[in-house]
């Protein structure tokens, strides 16, 4: 293709600072672009880029042209013709975040903003299951986010958002920008809330001051009576705006007839208000302004903190969704021209030959086809030390170029890169919710209801013993045993602990893959690509029936070329540089081999026992022989007999050692199941100090003996393994870890991927994983402790309301900065 048949460059306004369709400050990763009359107009999120793609599809452009200034509101940011179309249930407004899960079925990851404790979990889990058609709803209270499934033929994304902000939230489209911008929102509210308290507080005590240290006759009535009208004055602000939150997420609870963690905290502010303000106006004895002020001051500073703490927890994870750069330089006319455009990244096509100059991300994942570099791969596969990329070699985007200048061709984009793939699996375990979560959520909520119930018997019994001390005590025992922090406990470990084992390499995929590999009893390793490099090489060709070597090397390589299993690349690889037949009619057979026809003549190739029974043929004599030299052996045959056999060797992997020696010293169980030849199997166990080794099986026997191992009910079965191949005997343990550096991800059925292949890591993670369950236990441990010693001093009037605005901002914080520890990752054995 020559330059004439190029289209014309479109025309980017890369150096807008503002968003073209709603007017506001575009974020500075942000990469959103819609072409409008010839050029690229740059907008700040996905909303706006949908809105306006929309607009365009529908030869609505004159919107931009007539009107006269920004809309001021997102209703009005859209014309009256898009609302009427259901932007929301649009099919291209749902590629960025909506994926088929069925022939009817969608999924999308969605962001919900208000959630404050486990109840709006609870709540908004509850409301949008019980709508037709939604099969499947899943929060995660740390990071926010939620993953909704539903039958499109019976609801409407519309619908279900509709029904979210029916009950007092917002639900949007999830994108890494979206998030941080209404994480920027939570912060900017939640500081100007904290600032008001805090005046209002330290106003209040100024007035509140005098009364405590004057003597009796030292202050008239009518001084007293102006310092409280003033304190009551700058409580008001602290009220009705500082606390206002608690009070309208109690009203929604009420009228839902749910009860959430912000009633009793509602309750006990509004209380105390409301008597100070009787006493007010009709001179009761005492006020206690600054009681509620400084309650409310320090409830807030410590859910600012907390805040602060959960969002740089989650930081780590959503950084994979910004790693792609917006913009990429892509080469006309390569290789006759080398002249270089820049255009968004959303522009390229597969084919596409792009340079990344040094210290660039890579935009997208492609091949090398000039030039000779390094790229640092940490964010993909948490290596540190770059890797050698030359002509040839396979680049993944969000990686850096280091060194010098490449050429690459465009492979995957967007969504179809293997950072897409890894983002969906994170956001796929940060949305499932594990068995310790969801008991954490059950207990908070039953210890709300008792929560209100000891309150209420707590001011009776006050009331009748000692009136006067009756409110507070009833204030200070609804908010001292408020379960934040047992809320908090798990979910925020959780996050911290998933964002931690990325940065090491290890990808967990399930919610539930941390705390069951912190169990794992036993571990059941494959062979092939596990415990060896996988990289197998052909060590001897074996010709039966005076055939060629040569010939039965290009046979088998034309029948192998449809597989990924490590021994067909071995195969490839011996092949290269030989014109190879054409197969047609490939079938592959998981765990046994390949059949394929070629020049009419059909053949067969994989484990010999395999081919002699496809090919009704009795096993050659030769076999048991060439077998005893080691390796793995592969037999070839055609319809006329036997054709030839082939060896072929791996290595072991060098930290595969360290990591069975390691096991074993703890006592825990290993086994290796592998489809190889039991000899092969038995002297790579043996080297490793592994005794139960089982060879020649197929995945379904894989599958048996596993199932086997689980009749021990104590037994918590770990598998690590191939995660497409294997599939079936991943699906069977406890918890499954996959080599995820040359799989498709996108296909991988593993709870855990190691990115990076290092059985190290896997070592590393499951001391995290150990970890972790220890920080759960101490901030669950914590959680009640606190709870069971506050709640009975606060009973006995030992505790003031502001004390219990302390204690319990103070207990979730406790328990969000634990958990950052984990953040920590524990050295290499």
């Amino acid at each position: 293709m020559n330059s004439a048949d190029l289209p014309a460059p479109v025309a980017v306004d890369a150096a807008d600072t503002d968003c073209y369709h709603c007017g506001l400050p575009i974020p500075s990763d942000s990469r959103h672009y819609v072409q409008v009359d010839g050029r690229q107009r740059r907008m700040c999120c996905i909303g706006c880029e949908a809105v306006a793609q929309s607009i365009v599809d529908n030869g609505l452009t004159s919107y931009y042209r007539h009107r006269d200034a920004m809309p001021e509101t997102q209703r009005e940011a859209m014309p009256v013709e898009l609302q009427e179309l259901g932007l929301f249930d649009h099919p291209d407004f749902q590629k960025s975040f909506v994926r088929p899960v069925g022939e009817h079925e969608r999924e999308a990851a969605l962001i919900l903003e208000g959630i404050t404790c486990a109840a709006c979990v609870w709540l908004n889990e509850n409301h949008v299951a019980r709508l037709p058609g939604v099969s499947a709803i899943q929060i995660n209270y740390a990071t926010r986010r939620a993953r909704v499934r539903w039958d499109e033929r019976s609801i409407k994304l519309s619908d279900i958002l509709a029904a979210v902000q029916a009950i007092g939230y917002r639900a949007y489209p999830y994108d890494a920008e979206r998030s941080e911008q209404v994480a920027n929102r939570e912060r900017r509210s939640m500081l100007w809330r904290v600032f008001v308290a805090g005046f209002g507080m330290m106003q209040v005590m100024m007035y509140a001051f005098p009364v405590y240290v004057a003597g009796e006759g030292d202050m008239s009535w009518d001084i007293e009576l102006l310092l409280r009208w003033a304190s009551l004055l700058l409580t008001l602000p602290v009220v009705l705006y500082s606390a206002a939150p608690f009070f309208q997420r109690a009203w929604r609870d009420v009228r839902l007839r749910r009860l959430g963690m912000d009633v009793p905290v509602a309750l006990g502010v509004g209380s105390a208000f409301a008597a100070s303000l009787w006493a007010t106006l009709t001179d009761g004895p005492e006020v206690y302004f600054d009681s509620v002020t400084m309650f409310v001051f320090f409830l807030l500073g410590g859910r600012y903190l907390e805040m602060l703490a959960r969002q740089k927890a989650v930081r780590g994870v959503e950084e994979l969704g910004k790693a792609l750069p917006s913009f990429a330089e892509r080469i006309a006319g390569w290789p006759q021209q080398g002249a270089g455009e820049r255009v968004p990244t959303a522009q390229l096509v597969p084919g596409d030959i792009v340079r990344v100059r040094p210290g660039e991300v890579i935009p997208v994942d492609g091949v090398v086809v000039e030039g000779v570099g390094e790229a640092n791969e940490a964010l993909l596969t948490g290596e540190s030390l770059p890797v050698a990329k030359s002509a040839g070699d396979r680049v993944t985007g969000g990686s850096i170029n280091v060194s010098s200048p490449l050429l690459l061709r465009v492979e995957h984009v967007g969504d179809d890169t293997r950072l897409a793939a890894i983002r969906r699996l994170m956001e796929r375990a940060a949305s499932e919710k594990p068995r310790i979560a969801a008991v954490s959520d059950r207990v908070a909520l039953h210890f709300i209801v008792t929560l209100l119930v000891l309150a209420a018997l707590t001011g009776i019994g006050w009331y009748m013993l000692e009136p006067d001390r009756a409110l507070w005590v009833f204030v200070s025992v609804l908010v001292v045993a408020c379960p934040c922090a047992l809320s908090l406990a798990t979910p925020t470990a959780l996050t911290v602990a998933t964002d931690a084992l990325a940065r090491m390499g290890v990808l967990v995929t399930r919610g539930h893959a941390i705390e069951t590999l912190a169990r794992a009893s036993h571990f059941v390793f494959d062979k092939t690509g596990t415990l060896t490099l996988g990289r197998m090489q052909l060590d001897e060709v074996l010709a039966l029936a005076g055939r060629d070597r040569t010939e039965l090397l290009r046979v088998a390589a034309a029948l192998e070329q449809g597989s990924e299993h490590p021994v067909a690349a071995g195969l490839c690889a011996a092949a290269a540089g030989h014109d190879l037949p054409r197969a047609s009619g490939l079938q592959a057979e998981t765990g046994q081999g390949m059949r394929g026809t070629i020049d009419g003549e059909a053949f067969w190739i994989g484990r010999p026992d395999y081919v002699a029974r496809a090919a009704g043929l009795d096993l050659p004599a030769e076999l048991e022989a060439f077998a005893g030299r080691g390796g793995t052996v592969v037999g070839l045959a055609a319809d006329s007999g036997w054709l030839g056999l082939f060896r072929l060797a791996d290595r072991v992997r060098d930290e595969a050692s360290s990591l069975s020696t390691r096991l074993a010293a703890e006592g825990i169980g290993m086994s290796v199941l592998s489809g190889d030849a039991p000899a092969v199997v038995a002297r790579v166990a043996d080297g490793l100090g592994i005794a139960d080794a089982r060879g020649g099986l197929s995945p379904q026997g894989k599958q048996e003996a596993i199932a086997s191992m689980q009749q021990d009910a104590q037994a918590v079965i770990a598998m690590v393994g191939d995660g497409v191949n294997d599939a079936p005997v991943l699906a069977q343990a406890h918890v499954s870890v996959a080599m995820g550096g040359g799989t498709d991800l996108a296909r991988n059925q593993a709870d855990i991927v190691l990115l990076n292949e290092d059985l190290a890591s896997l070592g590393r993670g499951i001391d995290l994983s150990r970890k972790t369950l220890r920080i759960i236990r101490q901030n669950l441990w914590w959680s009640f402790a606190y709870n069971f010693t506050s709640v009975p001093l606060a009973m006995a009037g030992l505790v003031t309301p502001w004390m219990a605005g302390i204690g319990m901002a103070a207990s979730s914080l406790l328990v969000v900065l634990n958990a950052m520890r984990l953040q920590r990752l524990p050295a290499p054995h």
